[in-house]
């Protein structure tokens, strides 16, 4: 296939917002390169729904599904005869299928209190330490693991067939294929981090059903082609692969990281922040275990080995809780007014468990903030100033842990998604971390995507290192060095926050 004008349409789904983006890949004087225009936008979020067992937080799949036909129809309106669809989301969630292969309600969405308690139960079972020998996982409450336990017994989990993680289960509507790819699997804590192949053994143990699981495939394989109804309905008369990428967000992400080399770190920054480093094995050391650092696939191989940082998502609940109660939450003017707010007067965890579900966010700032002897926060830019700096201190802690549990030295930060646009986090993160931040791409996921999906067509080829180079083309990247005289107010803050942490290995 020649890379003239080559078009394929990225499926993209955020915890806040689901997008279509059609990738074209030609020629440029330098070589391939990508050019991304976005066809369709649409909302996202969870829905609380009343039952039996309380309320419960799903996801609505049905109007994601609504905006993937509503993109498709788009991209193909615009872009013509499309070379394929792939499409990325974030982790963890799914649907079940009963024998018929219908969905058994909307997918619960991870932030639903219904795993809360449920890892300690698990760990009397399979302990900690050797389930993380197995999987590699790091132990966050809302893994898939342990929203199977949580579900058993209902009515739900006892008719399931078939469960299927959020981009597979969009994938199979399209194609009638049922899989699983690997990037995604590796985080629902069934997947061993070795072989790459379902720890069967250990949903046995669990009371987990593995004939649940579907085969796995790696990223940048065939599907299946787009039903034939579905076409007609989104106007494409020629046949329309479906292609699988790195099906987890931060996976496609990690892809478009426009690196030269390999001592470089990442943060997929958007309503989560996934801070790590790309390694060719896992870490399934003790000290990593302790440090809550996970190892989940990558694309061609490579693991990502990251932690979770709650991310964007305290920022974004604050700005809703103030526009909520009728105050003014523009937040352009907020971080204007933020970057005059003197930095780290306070700064808090915000992974803490309190900042996972929705709510007041400013309040709980503010005590949090109280709890540790620090004056909280007095106005909206100051709780912004704090989110930032504290936001800025996670990453710093978590790309030093990265370094010395793995052994890989780095001297670049990439940073990546939509925290890019926010130029005082990436300011306050060069500063934090002591290293130069490369900013950008934006739709870091998107890109990636649909550089898998150009090789698996045959219109690009290489390795990952080919496919950066070529997402790099034509990228406006911003390069925030760090300000030396900061250190040593970073090194406090970090000792107040964390008492007696260390910067090499906190626990």
């Amino acid at each position: 296939m020649s890379t003239a004008g080559a078009a394929f349409a990225a499926v993209d789904l955020g915890a806040s917002s689901g997008r279509v983006i059609v990738g074209r890949v030609h020629e440029g004087g330098d070589g391939p390169r990508v050019d991304l225009h976005e066809v369709n936008r649409f909302p996202n979020g969870p829905v609380p729904v009343p039952g039996a067992r309380g309320t419960t937080l799903h996801w609505d799949v049905l109007a994601l599904w609504r905006g993937i036909l509503d993109g498709l129809r788009a991209a193909t309106r615009e872009a013509g005869p499309l070379a394929g669809v792939g499409i990325d989301s974030w982790a963890v969630d799914h649907g079940l299928l009963d024998a018929d292969d219908v969905l058994l309600g909307n997918p619960v969405h991870y932030r639903d209190a219904r795993t809360v308690g449920v890892p300690e139960r698990v760990f009397r079972t399979v302990p900690a330490d050797e389930l993380y020998a197995r999987t590699g996982l790091q132990v966050q409450p809302f893994n898939t693991v342990f929203q199977l336990v949580a579900a058993q017994g209902t009515a739900q989990l006892d008719a399931a067939r078939r469960l299927l993680l959020v981009p597979d289960l969009l994938g199979a509507w399209l194609t009638g294929e049922q899989v699983a790819e690997v990037t995604n699997a590796s985080t629902t804590g069934l997947l061993d981090a070795t072989t790459r192949t379902w720890a069967t053994d250990v949903a046995a143990r669990l009371g987990v059903d593995a004939g649940l699981l579907p085969p796995l495939r790696d990223a940048g394989e065939l599907l299946g082609h787009v039903r034939p109804d579905l076409a007609e309905q989104i106007g494409h008369r020629a046949p329309l692969p479906v292609w699988t990428v790195g099906s987890h967000d931060t996976a496609s992400a990690v892809v478009a990281v426009p690196a030269t080399g390999e001592d470089f770190a990442y943060v997929s920054c958007g309503t989560w922040s996934l801070v790590g480093l790309e390694l060719p094995a896992p870490v399934l050391t003790e000290a990593s275990r302790a440090a809550n650092f996970t190892n989940e696939a990558g694309v061609d191989g490579t693991v990502r080995y990251l932690k979770n940082v709650m991310g964007l998502w305290v920022l974004s609940e604050s700005l809703r809780t103030w526009h909520e109660a009728g105050l003014p939450a523009e937040l352009p003017d907020l971080l204007a007014a933020a970057a005059q707010v003197p930095g780290l007067t306070t700064v808090v965890d915000v992974d803490a468990p309190e900042f996972l579900p929705p709510g007041d966010m400013p309040g709980r700032i503010a005590a949090a903030a109280a709890r540790t002897g620090q004056t909280p926060p007095q106005s909206q830019a100051e709780t912004v100033r704090c989110v930032l700096d504290s936001l800025a201190l996670a990453y710093r802690r978590a790309v030093r842990q990265a370094v010395a549990l793995s052994g890989r030295d780095v001297s670049v930060v990439h940073l990546v998604g939509g925290g890019v646009r926010n130029t005082l986090l990436c300011r306050l993160t060069a500063d934090a971390t002591g290293l130069p931040v490369v900013a950008g791409p934006v739709e870091g996921a998107a890109l990636g995507n649909v550089l898998v999906q150009a090789r698996a067509a045959g219109v690009l080829s290489g390795s990952l290192t080919d496919l950066r180079a070529v997402g790099a083309r034509g990228l406006d990247l911003v390069r925030y060095e760090p300000d030396p005289a900061a250190a040593a107010r970073w090194d406090a803050a970090e000792r107040r926050l964390w008492s007696g942490a260390r910067t090499s290995v906190p626990a």
